[in-house]
């Protein structure tokens, strides 16, 4: 199993909690030529070290995920160290069989101008974790709308083509890619990421998902960043 130069992006910050356990889930990647790049937002803590000690490269970026997304594509492209990336949170774990998932889907020339995104679940077995992981990728599947916990593979090709991850973009950063994507050109991958269940505990599994709903409704009616930040905290 051979990846074609594919690039691990991570955006992190203060991720010194969950890091270690993700890049140790993608760490045979590397054994097949993949990279993996965790883009850090000004981390307070261990995170950049973690990041280090387990293989990865680490960059600086400005605060905010869709900028750091975007700097960690712009310089593997600059760079030309990657016709494919491979976009992952920092508290997120990829299934074993995740690889042959991805080099399948790279391999498949129809595949070039599409993007792909993993079935999502959660490190815990609660009713609630399982309602809400079923209808993501309900809604993933319906509507084309993967959120970024999902993850995102794309050719850099296509990454270009489509404009990239907006860098003006702290919150929905993800659906705004996917939209331009289409859910034609979407395919969910036969492999599962598993996310951390802590803004679900925090937020409650009712409440969290109704509040990401509203931010989702005001997004598409073209609320500011500013108006969906403070209705996602």
């Amino acid at each position: 199993m051979i990846f074609t130069m594919l690039k691990i992006i991570i955006p992190t910050m203060n991720a010194e909690a969950t890091l270690a356990q993700t890049l140790i889930s993608i760490s045979g990647a590397s054994i097949s030529g993949a990279s993996v790049m965790v883009v850090d937002g000004g981390s307070g803590d261990s995170t950049p070290s973690i990041a280090r000690e387990l293989g990865a490269s680490v960059v600086e970026g400005a605060p905010g995920r869709g900028r750091q997304l975007a700097h960690g594509a712009n310089l593997a492209i600059k760079k030309n160290e990657a016709k494919w990336i491979l976009f992952i949170h920092a508290d997120s774990v990829l299934s074993p069989d995740w690889m042959v998932s991805v080099t399948k889907f790279m391999n498949d020339p129809a595949n070039k101008m599409r993007g792909a995104y993993f079935r999502l679940a959660f490190s815990t077995t609660s009713n609630g974790a399982k309602r809400v992981a079923g209808l993501a990728n309900w809604r993933a599947k319906t509507f084309g709308l993967p959120y970024g916990d999902q993850g995102l593979l794309i050719s850099t090709e296509h990454y270009q083509k489509i404009g990239g991850f907006n860098q003006g973009m702290n919150l929905m950063e993800d659906v705004d890619m996917v939209r331009r994507i289409g859910k034609k050109n979407l395919v969910c991958l036969n492999a599962v990421i598993t996310t951390s269940p802590v803004r679900y505990l925090r937020g409650g599994w009712w409440a969290r998902p109704m509040r990401n709903l509203v931010c989702l409704l005001l997004y598409y009616v073209g609320a500011n960043q500013e108006t969906l930040k403070r209705i996602y905290k």
